[in-house]
């Protein structure tokens, strides 16, 4: 039995959401993730403010391949808009929080 690696993707998730409806959604993403354990790992998720006011997202997932991804947000009924493999990361400053005060 061949095992396949697990790859990073970011998928986007336009689809305006209000604060409760993406409360729900991720309910809805973990507990799938929570299924397909062996076949992803949810790794973290950056909320979009969208033009319109609501929110999206892009979230970033180890997988075994795209389809996965696919399966995982059709069961949990969440949009899937657009899936890219992470070659690699450039980071030169820890996340930001976003919860503290601005400075200045």
């Amino acid at each position: 039995m061949t095992t396949r690696p697990f790859r990073l993707y970011a998928i986007s998730r336009r689809r305006g959401w209000t604060p409760e409806e993406l409360e729900a959604a991720d309910a809805r993403s973990n507990a799938e993730a929570a299924r397909r354990s062996e076949q992803l790992r949810k790794i973290r998720s950056y909320l979009l403010a969208e033009p319109d006011g609501s929110l999206g997202s892009i979230c970033l997932y180890e997988a075994l391949g795209p389809e996965v991804l696919e399966e995982h947000a059709r069961a949990a009924d969440l949009p899937c808009d657009d899936i890219v493999e992470v070659k690699a990361i450039d980071v030169h400053r820890p996340d930001p929080d976003l919860t503290a005060a601005p400075v200045g």
